[in-house]
């Protein structure tokens, strides 16, 4: 094989081979194999399986030709703790003449490949080498394609509980026209524990929430499911108010991972007909109301977040927010204005975002949502991008006709 076929072979750089072999004539026969193979191999060697694991721990070869008979392991037990301590390096196991069935049992036991040390020649065992290389990559890129497979999976469940479709009335006096959008944060391979959800009751009024568990990742995700889906059930058992929130705030206590676990959320209903919502604060940003007028910031008075004091006596007041016909209201986590725009701690926050929807006031509600959510993001660009998930809702009621 000449040289320039060893880049090809190995992409541009010598594999890495470590050799673990006690015998001295074994050991020379497998040097002069990669010599007479023509091939350019970075191999090292190790005496032992103890001196192997060292090695082990600080560097990740390519390939390890590991011999089935050392002074300190025999058989498979050395195989299962080199392929325990090394999950991403092929192992390739050395046997005699007389032991070609213990190859076969290595290789059912996670071994590339076996080699049967009378039998060598350059050519064969450099091939076997570079099979059991690309053999090893491509479990591994398989085992990866699986867990992203499982990964989409289990953000489309999620994505379901916690993005769910609003539950509306045919027949109901006003007409409530929703946009929803939800953006995963940078980086997260997950939904986070963002979520949002809209009723129509039998009485007609209409009932909305945007919350936002705090941190990442698959608890908390699950965390925001079952808010939401507790939300939705105690609003639809007639549950209002602070008697809502105090409810919401005794399941997150149940059901989060640790003390320290919150979520902060906007609640809102607007009977039938009627020109004003109620609207309740736990520790969220307030909300964007538009009007024939242009849009204004509505931050009404709160409570603390949800779990952060746990049977907190003075509840969560309502407020009341003037809505007249054809106005909307636009709720949001803080994920859509906490994002960096600047040097330091320098972020958009509810001025920001208030100045971007003024400038774009004009917009119907699904341009005016996607709008906003982009301007943040481009905003955020060169700071990092947006770290936080961000969920948006936007209700606009019409009267039936």
């Amino acid at each position: 094989m000449e040289p320039e076929d060893s880049l090809v072979l190995w992409n541009g750089a010598p594999p890495h081979v470590l050799l673990i072999e006690d015998d001295e004539g074994d050991a020379l026969l497998v040097e002069e194999l990669v010599e007479d193979s023509g091939t350019e191999v970075r191999l090292a060697r190790a005496r032992s399986l103890a001196d192997a694991l060292r090695l082990l721990e600080t560097g990740t070869p390519d390939c390890v030709l590991l011999d089935l008979h050392l002074p300190d392991a025999q058989g498979l037990d050395g195989l299962k703790k080199v392929l325990a301590r090394s999950t991403e390096t092929a192992v390739v196991v050395l046997t005699g003449l007389s032991e070609e069935q213990a190859g076969l049992t290595a290789v059912a036991a996670g071994a590339q490949d076996y080699l049967v040390k009378g039998r060598l020649e350059a050519d064969v065992f450099m091939r076997a080498i570079r099979y059991a290389i690309q053999r090893k990559r491509t479990e591994l890129a398989a085992a990866a394609l699986q867990a992203g497979r499982l990964r989409a999976e289990e953000n489309a469940r999620l994505e379901r509980g916690l993005l769910p479709t609003p539950l509306l009335l045919d027949d109901a006096a006003d007409t409530v026209t929703v946009c929803a959008r939800y953006h995963p944060g940078r980086a997260q391979s997950l939904l986070g524990g963002d979520f949002y959800d809209v009723v129509q009751t039998p009485d007609g009024a209409t009932h909305a929430v945007v919350g936002d568990v705090s941190g990442h990742g698959p608890s908390e995700a699950a965390l925001g499911v079952c808010l939401r889906v507790a939300w939705r059930s105690f609003v639809m058992a007639g549950a209002r108010g602070a008697e809502l929130l105090a409810l919401l705030e005794r399941i997150l206590v149940a059901e989060r991972s640790g003390p320290e676990t919150f979520a902060t959320l906007v609640c809102l209903t607007r009977p039938a007909g009627a020109r004003a919502v109620s609207v309740q604060r736990a520790g969220h940003p307030g909300l964007l109301v538009r009007s024939a007028g242009g849009v204004e910031l509505r931050t009404v008075p709160g409570g603390p977040a949800l779990g952060i004091l746990p049977g907190w006596g003075a509840g969560w007041p309502l407020s009341e927010v003037a809505v007249g016909e054809g106005d909307a209201l636009m709720l949001f986590t803080d994920g859509l204005i906490e994002g960096r725009v600047g040097p330091g701690s320098d972020r958009l926050d509810e001025e920001g975002l208030l100045e971007i929807a003024r400038k774009h006031a004009d917009l119907p509600a699904e341009a005016f949502v996607d709008t906003l959510i982009q301007t943040a993001q481009g905003l955020a660009a060169d700071w990092g991008g947006l770290a936080d998930d961000v969920a948006v809702l936007h209700l606009e009621w019409n009267p039936s006709s």
